[in-house]
């Protein structure tokens, strides 16, 4: 009987481990509002006003809202190391900001080819930097509507692309060991490393990326 009671009580262990395992849909969930939240720092910053997010939209509290300060923390950085690849977007990609498939189909094949050579928190970042650019184009061109078209489109692709890899850290938390100095006057992190290089193989991207439209 005391084995059975310690079997019980270890598999519930168990099972309240798995519990607290975030889902496929809540790791979505989260991708979109920390989309938001980070568009919305960028729309702030450049001084341009927008439709306020749908009533039914999650706004990021508790961890969440620490990891959405650190993601807004290491684009900043990424921004400052190469700050003419996350601006102008659309024209860098050539692309209409008036038709959704256009502005839908640019993004995904941008974070497709961010992501072709494997996955690492430095390209998550600049996949939301790209998705901040574009949205700050669209709402300078008249076209508002696009930056919740653009947030779909980011976690449509977090769903297809990036879950698995988010449930094998633990969720988006993990984001938060990559923060080594929290001195914004040293800028000694990881990211500074990582993203030197990357920086000229995304502004490639855009120069050779969808050149007919």
């Amino acid at each position: 009987m005391e084995v059975l009671r310690r079997s019980s009580v270890f598999a519930a262990e168990v099972m309240e481990v798995f519990d607290r395992s975030p889902t496929d849909k809540e790791l979505v969930s989260q991708a979109k509002a920390l989309c938001r939240d980070y568009i919305n720092s960028r729309l702030i910053r450049a001084g341009v006003s927008w439709s306020k997010p749908e009533h039914s939209a999650p706004v990021p509290g508790g961890k969440l809202a620490e990891v959405s300060t650190i993601l807004l923390r290491l684009g900043d950085e990424l921004e400052y190391i190469r700050p003419n690849v996350y601006r102008n977007v659309a024209r860098q990609l050539n692309i209409s900001l008036h038709s959704e498939t256009v502005v839908t189909d640019a993004f995904l094949a941008v974070a497709a080819q961010i992501f072709s050579a494997g996955i690492t928190w430095g390209k998550v970042v600049s996949l939301y930097a790209v998705a901040a650019g574009l949205a700050v184009d669209c709402v300078r061109h008249a076209q508002p509507a696009m930056v919740h078209t653009i947030v779909d489109c980011l976690g449509e692709f977090v769903h297809k692309t990036l879950v698995p890899w988010l449930k094998r850290r633990g969720g988006w938390a993990d984001i938060t060991k990559c923060v080594v100095n929290t001195d914004p006057g040293l800028r000694s992190h990881w990211l500074v490393a990582a993203v030197c290089s990357f920086g000229h193989f995304l502004k490639a991207i855009f120069f050779v990326l969808l050149p007919e439209r």
